[in-house]
């Protein structure tokens, strides 16, 4: 296995975790503004205002975009154990 297999592999490695925590990070950026939001123009101050709308959310995207996410892992497992033995030689 030569520096560009290894690095050719980190890359797609890299870039399945990009892929599979995109949603979910997009959903916590887009609640925890709209919450921001809310908090500045009432001027309430509540930490628990900006925690639970954020897991609700997080939850949501979770069970509706976790069967791609699972999908998607399991690809990349596989093409990786596909591609290992041909890189090892």
């Amino acid at each position: 296995m030569n520096d560009s297999q290894v690095m050719a592999i980190a890359g797609e490695a890299l870039w399945t975790a990009l892929l599979v925590s995109a949603p979910i990070l997009v959903v916590s950026l887009l609640i925890g503004i709209v919450v921001s939001i809310f908090q500045a123009m009432t001027q309430v101050n509540e930490a628990t205002l900006t925690f639970v709308p954020k897991l609700l959310g997080v939850f949501a995207i979770s069970a509706v975009m976790g069967p791609w996410m699972v999908g998607t892992m399991v690809q990349y497992t596989h093409r990786l154990f596909a591609t290992l033995p041909q890189a090892v030689r």
